[in-house]
C-alpha cells in the first residue's frame, strides 16, 4: 500500500487520525482531527505534534517533543502500547485523549510513518476524577471515625473481591480491573453484585466507601 492510498483509506474514519514522519513533522491530518482539535489541515501540515498538540502525559510530563518516545518505537511490526495524553486544541482547552499507533512502513521509499488514532476521553477522565474525590472524602470521613455506628452487618470478603474494591477506590475503570485481574466483564459484574449484596450496599461506589468506613480496604 501506497501513503497516498493509506491516506485515503483513514481520511473518512469516525476517529481522528494523523500521521507523523519519522523526523516527527505531520504529514496528514483527517476531517476528525480536525473537528477534534480544532486546527485546519493546512495549518498543522509540516510541524511537528509538539508544536501543535503540546502534549502532557497522565504524570503531568511532557510527552510531545523533539524526543518523541512513540516515534522512536517506530518500526515496523513493534508494538506501540496505547496512552492518555492531555494536549491543547485550537481555542486553548484542554482535552483527554487516547493514543493508538501503528507502524507503516513505505516500501517504496524505504521510509516510516508513525499513524495516530485518537479518541477523546474527557468525559471518562472527568468520571474518574470526581470518584477519586469522592473516595479521598470518604477516607477522611473513616479516618475521623475509629468505627462505624449502626452499620448493617457483611459477610467476609474473599481476596480477590478487595482487589476489585481497592482498584475502583484508586479510580480504575472496570475494563482495566477486569484485564488485570484476567477475567471477563462478566465476571466482573458477578463479582460486584456479590460484593454488594455481602455489605448491603447498591452499587460500586456505595460499596468502595463503605469498605473504607470499616477499613476492610
Amino acid at each position: 500500500m501506497l501513503e497516498a492510498e493509506l491516506f485515503a483509506f483513514l481520511e473518512n474514519t469516525a476517529d481522528a487520525v494523523f500521521a507523523v514522519r519519522e523526523t516527527g513533522e505531520i504529514c496528514f491530518w483527517n476531517h476528525a482531527a480536525e473537528a477534534l482539535f480544532g486546527h485546519p489541515v493546512d495549518k498543522v501540515m509540516g510541524k511537528t505534534c509538539s508544536n501543535v498538540l503540546h502534549g502532557i502525559g497522565a504524570l503531568g510530563t511532557d510527552v510531545c517533543h523533539e524526543g518523541c518516545a512513540a516515534l522512536r518505537c517506530a518500526k515496523p511490526a513493534s508494538h506501540i502500547p496505547n496512552f492518555d495524553l492531555n494536549v491543547t486544541t485550537r481555542s486553548e482547552e484542554r482535552i483527554w485523549v487516547n493514543l493508538s499507533s501503528i507502524s507503516f512502513l513505505n516500501r517504496r521509499t524505504g521510509r516510516s510513518l508513525l499513524v495516530h488514532l485518537v479518541r477523546d476521553i474527557s468525559a471518562q477522565k472527568k468520571r474518574e476524577e470526581v470518584f477519586g474525590r469522592m473516595v479521598a472524602i470518604s477516607k477522611e470521613v473513616a479516618n475521623l471515625e475509629d468505627a462505624v455506628t449502626g452499620a448493617a452487618p457483611i459477610a467476609p470478603l474473599s481476596s480477590q473481591e478487595l482487589e476489585i474494591l481497592r482498584m475502583f477506590a484508586v479510580g480504575a475503570t472496570a475494563p482495566r480491573i477486569a484485564k488485570a485481574l484476567g477475567i471477563s466483564p462478566q465476571t466482573l459484574r458477578n463479582h460486584l453484585h456479590h460484593i454488594n449484596r455481602k455489605l448491603r450496599t447498591h452499587n460500586r461506589l456505595e460499596a468502595v466507601m463503605h469498605a473504607l468506613q470499616r477499613r476492610l480496604i
